[in-house]
C-alpha cells in the first residue's frame, strides 16, 4: 500500500480532519462530531471492523474510496482512514420533536432531499431561523456538507437551529407523521397554492433538488402538494429563495 511523502508540506491535514485508524476510533469514542469518515477500500484488519461498527451506531456516513483519494487529502499516514469532524452537532428527530412541543412550539420543520450546495443550504438555514422554525432534517448521504462555507454561509444559523441527520428520509416522514406532523412537497403544476395550506399547524416541507426535484417516494408520502404563485412563467425560485418564502408564509399565518 502506497502512502503519499512525508516530506510534502501541502497536504498536512486540515483542522477538521482526523487522520489514522487510531485517532479515528478514538474520535468515535469519545463521541467527536464527525461528519463522514472516508475508508480505502483496501483497509481491513480489527481496527477498521470496529470504525464500521461504530460509525453505524452512531449513524456517521462511511464512503469507500481510492487509495489515491486520501492521499490526496493528506501526506501524513493514515493507514487508509480519514474523518472528517463536524461543524454541528447532529440531533435525534424524535427527541427534537419532543423538545419542540415541550417548550410549547408548534414544530416547523425543513427536509432537503438532494440539495448539495452549501450556499443554499446556508440560505435555508437563515430563513428557518428568522422565521420560527425549529430543525432541518438532512439525509446522511446526498447532501452538502455542514461545514465551515456553510456556516458562514447562514451567518451562524446552522449553530443556532436543529439538524436532524437521519439514514432514510421515508422512514423520517414516518416519524413526523406519527407526531402529528403534516408533510407537504411543492410542485409546478400542484393545485393547492402555499397559502392555502394550514401552516398555523405542525408542518414539514421537504425541499428538493433544483434539477430533480423530490424523489417520488417521498411525494407519495407527502401530506399534500402545493404551488407557489408566480408572476412569470419563468423556471422557478431557487431553492433557497422558495424554502424562504414558504416559512415566511408559515410565520405570517401563525402570527395572524
Amino acid at each position: 500500500m502506497a502512502f503519499p511523502n512525508k516530506k510534502n508540506s501541502s497536504f498536512l491535514p486540515k483542522k477538521n480532519m482526523i487522520v489514522g485508524r487510531n485517532p479515528v476510533m478514538e474520535g468515535l469514542n469519545n463521541q467527536v462530531n464527525i461528519d463522514k469518515i472516508l475508508l480505502s477500500r483496501q483497509a481491513s484488519g480489527d481496527v477498521i471492523d470496529e470504525i464500521r461498527e461504530a460509525a453505524k451506531k452512531l449513524n456517521i456516513p462511511v464512503q469507500y474510496v481510492p487509495i489515491e483519494k486520501l492521499n490526496g487529502l493528506t501526506n501524513i499516514n493514515h493507514q487508509g482512514v480519514l474523518a472528517f469532524k463536524s461543524s454541528v452537532i447532529y440531533k435525534d428527530l424524535q427527541q427534537v420533536i419532543d423538545w419542540t412541543v415541550s417548550k410549547g412550539e408548534t414544530p416547523m420543520f425543513l427536509m432537503l432531499d438532494g440539495v448539495t450546495d452549501v450556499r443554499n443550504i446556508g440560505a435555508i438555514a437563515r430563513s428557518v431561523l428568522c422565521c420560527g422554525g425549529q430543525a432541518i432534517i438532512i439525509p446522511d448521504k446526498g447532501v452538502g456538507a455542514l461545514n465551515e462555507d456553510a456556516i458562514k454561509s447562514s451567518a451562524g444559523a446552522l449553530e443556532q437551529i436543529e439538524i436532524c441527520r437521519v439514514d432514510s428520509l421515508a422512514k423520517a416522514v414516518d416519524t413526523l407523521h406519527l407526531n402529528g406532523i403534516k408533510v407537504f412537497t411543492s410542485e409546478m403544476d400542484a393545485p393547492n397554492m402555499l397559502f392555502d395550506l394550514p401552516l398555523s399547524e405542525p408542518f414539514c416541507v421537504i425541499m428538493g433538488n433544483e434539477e430533480k426535484g423530490v424523489q417520488s417516494f417521498l411525494t407519495k408520502q407527502a401530506d399534500d402538494k402545493f404551488s407557489i404563485p408566480m408572476k412569470t412563467k419563468f423556471d422557478s425560485f431557487n431553492v433557497s429563495v422558495a424554502a424562504g418564502i414558504i416559512l415566511y408564509e408559515g410565520m405570517k399565518q401563525r402570527l395572524c
